[in-house]
């Protein structure tokens, strides 16, 4: 068995190198070894875990044959999940998080004393309020996690789903929920404490709901944050250092990425916190826009068009990531460049659905870092290019999201496309993307659009070229 005061000197060892792991994700470029970091920190944290336990019973060979099951489990997706599902499977593993902060706290209200916590019937007042924070977090992000799973999934309806009186009450819910932890400490009534979680596990569900597609990328964020303060609450409850930190790491981290993406998106950071944007009509707008012209081409069309540029950006999005077309895009710049012609790449902060979806895709095509530029750094040079070979990406570009106030990407920030001599738009159809609404951008004077597959349509045009 290992000491008190050597668990904590590990555990403070594992957080610090969590602290990094986060440094290093910051960046592409950082990014692998940021990883190895978080392993690190992780597997130091685990082995401390179990050396701390006094008594190897008979129970901790059921917590090595769980952790082999689970381990294998997460091993055997991790391999399998294809990039573009990444959004689903984090919100996935979000609500197992939040389940296993209810599961921990239940353990520790029908059993007390097994974690120093007193008698049944008689629990230290701090650790009730530990505990029942932790329950009533983690429930909300497990069943707002599952909603976001099955909208993301495509399981169900990415429609906002809304009705009357919905955020009162909403409001009255999450006041009950503070009503019943005071309660539940004053009179430790098991009757109470089940109550607590369930009204926890619908106020998650309600949050959820009224949010559209279109916002679906800051949800999971949220709820990412969500997952590590309910972590947080339990690591108390627990008197586990390790899991304080890197609860509070996570939650915090959450929180902010949260603001940066409210701000990329142009929505309230409070607004997201209490569920209460996104219930605008996703299907806003004329319905007449199908049958607007649009002007198509072939590979051959865009390669006449790239070979008479000076300046190209490439607008990746989410089509490129299905198709998986990232290292036939690179060859096609590279070919782009032999002739002179500059290249850079525009990227939005949530393009793919979430931020850094492109990058790493790029970052795997072995792209330059110099070449790939944030919205804020590119923005205006689309108006002195000559071409934009926009590859998937739709809800960006979409130039709605400055003129339509009904649009649920109103003022939502997005790459100017439209300024540039020339568009060349890659897309199987002239349907909408994520956010629900028809693009403007296809039918533009300036717009070529490509119907076909990504990755088949660069490589005809570098063929072309």
């Amino acid at each position: 068995m290992i000491s008190a005061n050597l668990s904590a000197i590990f555990y403070l060892i594992s957080g610090i190198l969590f602290i990094l792991a986060l440094r290093g994700l910051s960046s592409p470029e950082t990014s692998r070894q940021g990883n190895v970091f978080g392993i690190i920190g992780m597997v130091i944290a685990i082995t401390v875990t179990f050396l701390s336990i006094g008594n190897f019973s008979l129970g901790l060979i059921y917590v090595f044959a769980f952790l082999l099951v689970g381990g294998s489990i997460g091993a055997f997706i991790a391999f399998k999940i294809p990039m573009t599902a990444m959004p689903e499977l984090v919100a996935g593993f979000h609500s197992l998080v939040g389940l296993a902060a209810v599961f921990v706290a239940i353990s520790a209200f029908v059993n007390p004393e097994a974690f120093n916590l007193g008698v049944k019937g008689n629990i230290k007042l701090a650790s009730l309020v530990e505990m029942s924070i932790g329950a009533a977090v983690g429930a909300i992000t497990f069943s707002g996690s599952v909603i976001a799973f099955l909208k993301l999934q495509g399981i169900m309806s990415g429609a906002p789903i809304t009705f009357k009186g919905q955020h009162l009450l909403n409001a009255i819910i999450l006041l009950s929920i503070i009503v019943l932890t005071y309660l539940l400490c004053v009179s430790q009534s098991p009757n109470l404490f089940w109550i607590l979680i369930t009204v926890s596990f619908l106020i998650g569900f309600l949050l959820i709901i009224p949010i559209g597609g279109a916002d679906m990328p800051v949800v999971i964020s949220m709820l990412n944050s969500y997952s590590g303060w309910a972590a947080a609450g339990i690591g108390f409850t627990l008197e586990n250092t390790a899991l304080i930190i890197t609860g509070a790491l996570v939650g915090s981290s959450g929180a902010i990425l949260s603001y940066i993406m409210c701000k990329g998106m142009n929505r309230s950071f409070f607004s997201v916190i209490l569920g209460g944007f996104g219930a605008t009509d996703q299907s806003s707008g004329p319905k007449d826009k199908e049958q607007r012209p649009v002007k198509s081409g072939n590979a051959d069309d865009a390669a006449f068009l790239m070979k008479n540029a000076s300046s190209v950006i490439i607008v990746p999005g989410y089509g490129m990531a299905v198709a998986q077309a990232q290292h036939a895009l690179r060859e096609m710049v590279d070919t782009l460049k032999k002739n002179d012609i500059k290249v850079s790449y525009a990227i939005h902060p949530v393009a793919g659905r979430m931020p850094g979806h492109m990058n790493v895709l790029l970052a795997e095509a072995n792209v330059p870092y110099d070449e790939v530029f944030e919205l804020e750094e590119i923005n205006n040079d689309f108006a002195n290019a000559d071409v934009a070979f926009v590859i998937g990406a739709n809800d960006v570009t979409n130039p709605v999201a400055k003129t339509d106030p009904q649009s649920p990407i109103y003022g939502m920030p997005v790459l100017d496309v439209e300024k540039c001599k020339s568009v060349l738009f890659v897309k199987r159809s002239l349907s909408p993307g994520y956010a629900g609404i028809d693009n403007d951008l296809f039918y533009k004077e300036n717009t070529l659009m490509l119907f076909a597959d990504a990755k088949k349509m660069t490589e005809d045009i570098t063929k072309n070229l």
